[in-house]
């Protein structure tokens, strides 16, 4: 390659990075967001939506579009648009100013991501395109991997504003280097005409679909706005279906699934990215919410699986031709059924252990993700190669979303059922003590607001305090002073009276004190296992799923088969 194709490969690839980058940058700054805009975590969930919800909804339709206009000046106004939205998500004051910028990062993102792909690939002739496709498949991951860690580390260090401010330098390398290289005037572009009536039924389908996976949790995945949601999504596929097989000019030719090639990797895409975003995503949270780790410690934390996809991707996609893809996708199931196989059999507590379960999932999803871009893109040219791009992007956002709803919707229900049973137990354990029912009702009061609370296992001993034990001191004195004869009563013996209850008081507190500290101490360590159940208990139930989802790998050729056809290619 010569340089000037190494350098547009390079800037499709900074683009590339900071799309899919934004897709898991920020979930971990989130509790730092929260403090600084004063919002709740419900509301602010809704910033993560926005831009996972449109880039889903917009990447096809805009990847078209991008065909019929020109892909380099779409390129580069797609750049412009995140650099806007990256800027007013930075400067956001309000709730309204984040999402905001959020959307418009997530329509230059939508715009970016399919012409990125198409104009680095494009860049080179067919028989040169692997290294290229994997290059750029090698970012796509890496870069959702290592989101959260960057996100720990910029939150940290500089504050939650640089998350997004970090993209404005890479953004104008990116622009300034796509002015130097792509050719602006009378550059090629598609005669084909846009496909309105699939473009909106797509809008439809993956709007209702993604709001709908999204929102299950809260909502309810019963309640009639979400099974509404369903039913939408579904009654749009169909519709798209039938659309597609009459228009003239599909905006997803569903030829592309007629290669085995093509569908295996649209299937293995989904399933790694639901399995490895599921570690990297919510991992995290475990650390922080119940090992009390900073977001910087948590960060750190994961990062071994990024390494290891950091040294595996790039390998994987270049040795493909002497393993086959049959083995090499089938070889990275198996290290991620490892790795959640550890989790099944951990302890979370022995970081150790979670380092091994890292290793396995990175190393897996490393040699997944390298090759999948090179098989999606197959054969494909023209229109066809621009669409199956954006199916391959459009897919791996799904995976996303399907990770985050299904584990943070079980994770939540898990959540809510175990700290009911908190406190149930707290409750029939607190009646066992030899405690006064006052300082009984006090301690179950004190550890329910604390079970309930956004940090359950982090208790603190509600002792009698220093004015309590007062009060009581002055409660009994008044009493045995009534029963001894009144106020007449010398002085001495009113003093004697007073001495002799304070001992008899805080002898009696001290002791309630020890047996509320050590009932405090159990209620925390049990409540803290059980919120560690809660937490691991999404990843042992997911094993047998990640087991048959492995069987994805039987749709890619064996290297006898994949040999003969790189031969015809070249």
């Amino acid at each position: 390659m010569t340089l000037k194709t190494r350098l547009t490969v390079m800037t499709m690839a900074i683009g590339i990075f900071l799309c899919m980058l934004d897709t898991t940058i920020m979930n971990i700054a989130l509790p730092a967001i929260q403090s600084g805009l004063h919002v709740s975590l419900a509301s602010l969930s809704w910033a993560l939506n926005v831009y996972t919800i449109t880039f889903a909804v917009f990447t096809i339709p805009l990847g078209r579009l991008s065909d019929q206009l020109g892909r380099h000046k779409v390129y580069i106004a797609g750049l412009a648009l995140f650099l806007i939205g990256s800027l007013v998500s930075g400067s956001a004051t309000s709730m309204a100013l984040l999402i905001s910028g959020r959307a418009l990062q997530s329509l230059g993102a939508a715009i970016v991501f399919p012409a990125s792909m198409t104009i680095g690939i494009t860049t080179v002739d067919l028989a040169h395109r692997t290294p290229v496709v994997a290059a750029l498949g090698l970012t796509q991951g890496l870069a959702a991997a290592l989101g959260p860690t960057l996100g720990g580390i910029i939150t940290q260090f500089l504050g939650w504003r640089w998350v997004f401010f970090i993209n404005v330098p890479l953004v104008i390398l990116a622009i300034g280097l796509s002015l130097w290289l792509l050719q602006l005037k009378n550059e090629s572009r598609t005669t084909a005409k846009i496909d309105g009536l699939g473009m909106v039924l797509s809008m439809i389908l993956l709007f209702s679909l993604t709001l709908a996976l999204v929102q299950g949790s809260d909502w309810g995945w019963s309640s009639l706005p979400i099974l509404s949601l369903f039913a939408i999504s579904l009654v749009s596929l169909v519709a798209f279906i039938v659309a597609e097989r009459f228009v003239k000019d599909p905006m997803i030719p569903l030829t592309l699934f007629a290669h085995r090639q093509f569908a295996g990797a649209v299937f293995a895409i989904v399933i790694t990215g639901i399995f490895l975003v599921a570690v990297m995503v919510i991992f995290p949270t475990f650390c922080t919410k119940v090992q009390g780790k900073t977001e910087l410690a948590a960060a750190l934390m994961i990062t071994p699986a990024s390494v290891m996809i950091f040294l595996l991707a790039p390998i994987s996609g270049n040795i493909i031709d002497k393993i086959g893809p049959r083995v090499m996708v089938a070889t990275g199931f198996i290290l991620m059924i490892l790795g959640y196989a550890t989790i099944f059999v951990m302890n979370p507590n022995q970081y150790a252990q979670v380092v091994i379960a890292l290793l396995f999932i990175g190393a897996g999803f490393g040699l997944v993700a390298g090759p999948i871009v090179v098989l999606g893109a197959a054969d494909f040219t023209g229109d066809m190669l621009t669409a199956s791009q954006s199916v391959l992007g459009l897919f791996r956002q799904i995976g996303t979303v399907l990770a985050v709803a299904i584990f943070v919707s079980a994770l939540t229900a898990n959540l809510k059922t175990t700290k009911t049973t908190a406190i149930n137990d707290t409750e029939t354990y607190v009646q066992t003590l030899a405690l006064p029912q006052t300082a009984k009702h006090a301690m179950v009061t004190n550890a329910t607001a604390q079970i309930k609370s956004e940090n359950p296992s982090d208790h603190h001993a509600a002792g009698i305090s220093k004015a309590t034990e007062a009060r009581l001191i002055e409660e009994n004195y008044q009493t045995a002073v009534k029963k001894a004869g009144g106020a007449q009563l010398p002085t001495s013996v009113k003093q004697a009276i007073r001495f002799k209850v304070t001992h008899a008081v805080q002898t009696k507190v001290t002791k309630d004190n020890a047996v509320i500290s050590k009932a405090s101490t159990h209620i925390k360590h049990t409540t803290k296992q059980h919120i560690v159940a809660a937490f691991m208990s999404p990843y042992k139930l997911a094993l047998p799923f990640l087991v048959l989802a492995s069987l994805t790998s039987l749709l890619f050729y064996r290297r006898k088969d994949y040999r003969r056809v790189l031969a015809d290619r070249n």
